[in-house]
């Protein structure tokens, strides 16, 4: 254990390491892609002298990306980006191995900031952000923070939307890279991540049947593509709701019902918000939704499901069960909110599998390092994952699976080229 980490960390039990120890080798075992990444990092050692912040849901998966980062010989403080997604034990195991942890699991609204500051004020050299929260802090309060960042890493959908927000108003002062954007990232995490594991916390949650129930899926994005698909795995009827006519007809097209959120509202068993957008689910759709329905959120903020206007509607709100919150509304009917709004598949499961995290924290680490090989001639903007390195994690996957497949002839290669000049 290093010293200083354990000095300077915030952390709610110390007691707990050994069962985070245990958290991170089972998915460290299941990481093949990130454990190739990590003996190229032991060798090059590509981040040698040099502080890393990150922000990522705080539990074992996002622990071992922390670890091979530290192994590229960076100085890495971790701080979590949900308070309901922090795992103490998780902390504890990082603490003990020399990184530097500010995060405990459902802190207050002002703990939260105030650790996700603690975790900047190493003024780092690169960042992995999460929703953008760590950029918003440096360009809205904490200027003084950012004087030695080249550049990081970008998580989430929304992140990518408030960064690009940033470099519209002209104000962002380091390049960012859009991992959330690359390939392997929208396709197999968004999609079957977000999916499975949505699901995952759902269910654990509230020891309900899907098959024959009502789901409603508002946003039919990539996140959305990969709900509705489970859900109808698991046997349900499944309603999408949508503001994108293209992602509307998609979602026809792949077999869903397609309907405006005021109808969906009348049909729903259980609701699953996934826009990235503030307010989907509100005050008119709770005045026509059945008694019992449950409402969750898979999107990176607590501000989708309106839970101001629910809670004036309602004349008592009680926790029936971990996790489920109910409301009474004044006519009698019940309402059930997971995890207060926040995300249900960290908030009450273990997030995506390790699998798929697999890919997208190796898009993370190989991000990190061509930001840092290249932040002097990216400049100052969001820039996409460099197309070689995104296959190059999913060739790495393919050989971990023991997949093998074609590659282009001489022939075939000179054919397409012609085609490339001709054209």
């Amino acid at each position: 254990m290093s010293p200083l980490s354990k000095e300077n960390s915030i952390v709610a039990d110390m007691s707990l390491a050994p069962e985070g120890h245990l958290k991170i080798d089972w998915v460290r075992q299941h990481m093949p892609v990130l454990n190739r990444i990590r003996e190229q990092f032991e060798a090059e050692q590509p981040f040698k002298g040099l502080k890393v912040s990150i922000t990522l849901h705080l539990e074992a998966k996002t622990a071992y990306l922390a670890k091979v980062v530290q192994a590229g010989g960076a100085e890495v403080t971790i701080t979590g980006s949900n308070p309901l997604s922090t795992q103490d034990d998780v902390c504890a195991a990082l603490v003990e191995d020399g990184i530097t942890v500010f995060a405990k699991y459902n802190p207050s609204p002002e703990e939260f900031k105030a650790l996700n500051i603690k975790a900047l004020e190493s003024k780092p050299d690169l960042i992995i952000d999460d929703g953008g929260d760590f950029a918003t802090l440096l360009h809205s309060e904490r200027p003084d923070l950012m004087e030695n960042i080249r550049g990081g890493a970008e998580e989430t959908t929304t992140g990518i939307i408030r960064l690009k927000a940033l470099q519209k108003q002209g104000i962002l002062k380091f390049p960012m890279v859009a991992v959330n954007d690359a390939y392997c990232k929208y396709l197999f995490d968004n999609r079957y991540g977000t999916g499975q594991s949505a699901w995952d916390g759902i269910v654990r949650t509230t020891n309900l049947i899907v098959a024959g129930k009502t789901v409603v899926v508002v946003g039919y994005g990539w996140c959305g593509k990969g709900v509705a698909m489970r859900a109808k795995g698991l046997g349900a009827n499944v309603i999408v709701t949508e503001v994108d006519a293209i992602k509307a007809v998609e979602a026809h097209m792949d077999g869903f019902h397609v309907m405006p959120m005021l109808e969906a509202a009348k049909r729903g068993d259980f609701f699953v918000t996934v826009t990235g957008n503030r307010y989907v689910i509100r005050g008119e759709h709770y005045d026509v939704m059945k008694d019992g329905a449950i409402l969750c959120n898979a999107g990176h903020f607590d501000v989708e499901v309106n839970k101001p206007e629910l809670a004036e509607r309602s004349v008592s709100q009680r926790t029936v069960r971990k996790n489920i919150e109910e409301y009474q509304l004044k006519d009698g009917r019940k309402l059930y909110l997971l995890v207060e709004g926040r995300l249900v598949n960290l908030g009450a499961a273990d997030g995506h599998p390790a699998e798929i995290m697999d890919t997208t924290f190796a898009l993370q680490a190989l991000s990190l390092k061509y930001v840092n090989d290249n932040y002097k001639n990216i400049g100052v903007k969001v820039e996409n994952v460099p197309y070689d390195l995104d296959e190059q994690v999913a060739r790495y996957k393919l050989e971990s699976l023991g997949i093998a497949i074609d590659s282009l002839t001489l022939a075939q290669i000179d054919y397409l080229d012609s085609w490339n000049l001709n054209g």
